[in-house]
């Protein structure tokens, strides 16, 4: 799915067996950003790469928006292919770093993520050709898991943050459900009611509609 933006673009790609989200973010410089590459096996990995090409795409940066194993299976594929260095909130070390034991419990055949190799905190902007993300910093579903927003174009990307109709869960290590509402309501909100939010898992939706009809946030 690909969705036209001011000078930007999503193109969201659904893998692993988890139904994860990647998405990549591209401007009219064909720069782009890989965000939570979920990619698991060789047909996923073609999948992205040939999009990639199709697109005659500059891959510049390689961000992991929370490191649970779902989002980060292609870590190790992208860093490589592209030569890219792993980006994301340095609270999310001891999730990655836990992966290994999450892939034997899952039985997910893992190739172990290379390390955050930049820190990306909240006061950042993330930028690539002409378009600037600004991050927010959005625990709660993990301890340091962030989000990128484009003000430009109203969109979001949320990680496991918020769902359609639901939120992440928060009963893995490091989550904790009132941090998470509070991300939810002091950081999302004040976006704008317009905003699309792209999520970890399952469709795209605004933050009005979650706003009204998502149970968790009455």
């Amino acid at each position: 799915m690909c969705q036209s933006t001011i000078s930007m673009e999503i193109s969201t790609f659904t893998f692993n067996d988890f139904e994860e989200n990647t998405y990549i973010l591209h401007d009219d410089s064909l720069e782009c950003i890989i965000v939570d590459p979920g990619c698991s096996n060789l047909k996923e990995e073609n999948q992205i790469s040939e999009y990639i090409n199709s697109r005659k795409l500059k891959p510049v940066k390689l961000i992991n928006t929370h490191c649970h194993i779902d989002h980060v299976l292609g870590n190790k594929y992208i860093a490589d292919k592209y030569n890219l260095k792993l980006e994301a909130h340095k609270g999310e070390i001891p999730v990655l770093e836990a992966n290994l034991i999450v892939a034997n419990m899952y039985g997910v055949d893992y190739t172990p993520s290379p390390p955050i190799n930049h820190y990306i905190d909240e006061t950042d902007i993330i930028q690539f050709g002409d378009t600037r993300l600004e991050v927010l910093f959005t625990p709660g579903h993990s301890p340091a898991s962030i989000s990128l927003f484009h003000k430009a174009s109203k969109q979001l990307i949320a990680g496991d943050v918020l769902f359609k109709g639901s939120i992440g869960r928060t009963d893995l290590p490091g989550g904790d459900f009132d941090t998470l509402i509070k991300s939810i309501k002091s950081k999302f909100y004040p976006l704008g009611d317009d905003v699309l939010v792209y999520s970890g898992h399952g469709p795209s939706t605004s933050i009005i509609e979650e706003k009204i009809r998502n149970p968790f946030l009455q």
